[in-house]
């Protein structure tokens, strides 16, 4: 029975495409291509329309989008016409625009991408709408749209034909409205603190910054290998070498990684940095300008994500790794001093680790398994061991711990700042370590950049500096339960014929 109503589904579809493709041809015999069509004078958008309707009304408009509904009634029509903001309903009369448009119109499909020349009017329900005098089949729809009572659910669907659920779904368009106001008020933001944007190179020698894998391709040119960059840092902070005091980039960013809600192997990242600063001045600028964005994108400081109210409004926490591992899992590592101490402890809590860590990846492990997901009001966890560090300055007070924090907020780290380590021969002996690792077998360590080393050399000042997932801040600022909600095209497993 399902094999016969999905057959049935199939033919039903073949014929509606077999007719709107007749359509066309009828359309283009008659010398009525509208693919011939180049430009299109829109005056108006349905928004100037309805947020001004007293200065409208009664004055001359011309709109464009596509028809998304038509209710035909004799000598008179209705059809909701959908542009960039919004939809705005159009009443053609066969009087008003002439019975051979009138025919025309009456043949126009769902769908369809239509130019409409009125006047802007009230009509009897109160509907704002355009009294057309002249229609104009701007693009032929030739693939039926969905169904629109019951949508676009489908969320492979949504995913991989991006362009079908935003004209299916107003609330997608607003998350990504809202993606692009948000970057747009991230500059502003840090243009008012005098940085400067800059861009640096995608393609790179050596993939560092990070602990992930990068993608590796090949520069036919140059006959050589390269990777796609993992992170921002190491270009930037020879710009603070050069002397430019305060910059930034926001850009795509690539590993090499799984998928899932909170991850996707491209992403977008911003980083910044500014000398004469350390990571206590980086958590001031992090939680002023979280504060700002949520009052600008959301309206208030205090905002509902999911079943949960975070309050950005309030003082950001403080809270040591140390501490918060001791809070929440009741372990106290200042009192554990040797990696077989922690390894030892780590048994007895069942946290698996692997042979090479010593007692700082075991903090942090520990941090992972009992401590993340119950940050969920804005907490920066402070001050990580070294060994997860390697580009980040010592604790004066305590060498085995770095001046880093990361922010959390709803159980999710929202972005990682250092105070920047700025000693060419403690970052050299760092990268030896990372070689070590990844001799060892670690495709995520870090590898020693001898360009970069040279630039510390020349010698870099004090600096704080910090890296954003752009995404994951979206999800929050949006309600977003997805990372694939917030990324307009997503990385999606290719379709096997």
């Amino acid at each position: 029975m399902a094999n016969q109503r999905q057959n049935s589904g199939e033919q039903d579809l073949n014929q509606l495409l077999k007719i709107r493709r007749e359509k066309l041809k009828t359309l283009q015999e008659e010398g009525k291509d509208p693919f011939r069509i180049t430009t299109y004078d829109q005056t108006e958008h349905s928004t100037d329309i309805k947020n001004h309707f007293d200065e409208m009304e009664g004055k001359e408009v011309s709109i464009a989008g596509r028809m998304m509904s038509k209710r035909v009634m004799g000598k008179a029509s209705f059809c909701d016409v959908l542009d960039r903001y919004d939809s705005i309903q159009v009443y053609v009369a066969r009087d008003q625009v002439g019975e051979d448009s009138y025919k025309d119109f009456k043949k126009y499909d769902i769908g369809d991408i239509i130019g409409v020349k009125g006047t802007v009017f009230r009509t009897k329900m109160g509907e704002i709408s355009v009294h057309a005098d002249q229609v104009t089949l701007l693009s032929k729809n030739l693939v039926p749209l969905p169904e629109k009572f019951h949508g676009l659910q489908d969320t492979d669907i949504r995913y991989r034909q991006r362009y079908l659920d935003l004209i299916m779904n107003r609330d997608v368009r607003t998350t990504f409205e809202k993606r692009s106001q948000i970057i747009r008020e991230i500059r502003n933001f840090l243009d008012k603190r005098d940085f400067m944007e800059v861009e640096t190179p995608m393609l790179v020698e050596n993939a560092g910054g990070a602990a992930a894998r990068p993608f590796v391709t090949h520069y036919n040119a140059l006959d050589e290998d390269v990777k796609l960059r993992i992170s921002l840092e190491l270009y930037l902070k020879r710009l603070i070498v050069g002397g430019f005091e305060r910059v930034y980039e926001i850009g795509r960013v690539f590993r090499n990684e799984g998928v899932d809600t909170r991850h996707n192997p491209e992403f977008t990242l911003m980083e910044l940095y500014q000398a004469y600063t350390d990571y206590n001045g980086m958590m001031e600028l992090t939680e002023s300008m979280f504060r700002y964005l949520a009052e600008k994108v959301c309206g208030s400081a205090v905002i509902q994500y999911e079943d949960t109210v975070i309050d950005m409004a309030k003082p950001f926490r403080r809270l040591t790794m140390i501490d918060a591992v001791k809070e929440y899992a009741g372990v106290d590592f200042s009192t554990i001093r040797t990696d077989e101490e922690a390894k030892a402890v780590a048994k007895a809590h069942n946290v698996e680790f692997e042979e090479r860590h010593k007692r700082g990846d075991i903090i942090n492990l520990f941090f992972e398994q009992f401590c993340e997901e119950k940050m969920i009001q804005p907490t920066f966890i402070m001050d990580h061991p070294v060994e997860i560090s390697p580009l980040t300055k010592r604790k004066p007070s305590d060498p085995s711990l770095v001046e880093r924090f990361e922010l959390y907020i709803y159980g999710r780290e929202m972005c990682n700042a250092y105070s920047e380590l700025n000693d060419p021969i403690d970052q050299r002996e760092r990268f030896k370590a990372q070689d070590a690792l990844a001799a060892a077998g670690d495709e995520e360590a870090n590898h020693t950049d001898e360009d970069f080393l040279h630039a510390m050399e020349i010698g870099m000042p004090p600096t704080g500096g910090i890296g954003y997932g752009i995404d994951r801040l979206v999800m929050l600022l949006t309600n977003s339960s997805a990372i694939r909600d917030v990324l307009l095209f997503p990385t999606m497993k290719s379709l096997k014929e």
